[in-house]
């Protein structure tokens, strides 16, 4: 995605929710960061100064979680967490309603423990919790897909594919179970994420 999409003023906060910060996190998030762009991209839950530096060039960076962070609190009323289980879809009309987009930075289990709804929505009671469907999708996809919704694109209108299969060699593959938007027709992963996959042979 070379071009970056047009994201308002809203600001998009990934909680980073991880043990430490792995390599497919660096490569998602650096993804993100081309969505966004940096200006309005938040990595909030970074325990090292040494995670914190090696995101600061994609986005502003905080040791706290986004359930302490000083910025948010007194507007959490702006804020909508994107959580899978939440009953409401997001739509074009949240664009208008609120600021701060918040995600979990998580590479997510299969199936679901439902971690968003665990670590985040419980604890923001002020916000809003929103889904973007009931399937689990990369965190890339998940700003991807909202960064869309909020620039005016019906989630009815677009277009994913549920899992994706990365060839490794002629004789073997890797599944991935996540939901993945269709760009071009095909699965928009980060290719860093790929090329990560076919070294590391998964996850």
């Amino acid at each position: 995605m070379k071009k970056q999409m047009k994201t308002g003023k809203q600001v998009y906060i990934i909680e980073h929710l991880e043990p430490k910060l792995f390599d497919w996190c660096i490569f998602e998030y650096e993804n993100i960061s081309k969505i966004v762009g940096k200006e309005n991209l938040w990595f909030t839950n970074l325990k090292s100064k040494n995670e914190a530096k090696k995101l600061e060039k994609f986005g502003r960076v905080f040791s706290e979680s986004v359930r302490d962070l000083k910025l948010l609190k007194d507007n959490l009323k702006q804020a909508c967490v994107l959580d899978p289980e939440a009953k409401k879809l997001l739509n074009t009309k949240d664009a208008k309603r609120f600021k701060y987009f918040i995600f979990g930075g998580i590479l997510g289990d299969y199936p679901p423990r439902k971690r968003t709804k665990e670590e985040l929505t419980k604890f923001l009671k002020n916000a809003i919790a929103r889904n973007i469907g009931k399937e689990q999708m990369s965190t890339d996809n998940a700003v991807f897909t909202v960064a869309r919704i909020l620039g005016g694109k019906k989630f009815k209108e677009m277009k994913f594919k549920d899992g994706a299969s990365i060839k490794i060699n002629e004789f073997e593959s890797i599944d991935l179970p996540y939901r993945y938007n269709l760009v071009r027709g095909k699965p928009f992963i980060s290719k860093k994420v790929v090329n990560y996959l076919k070294k590391k042979k998964g996850f």
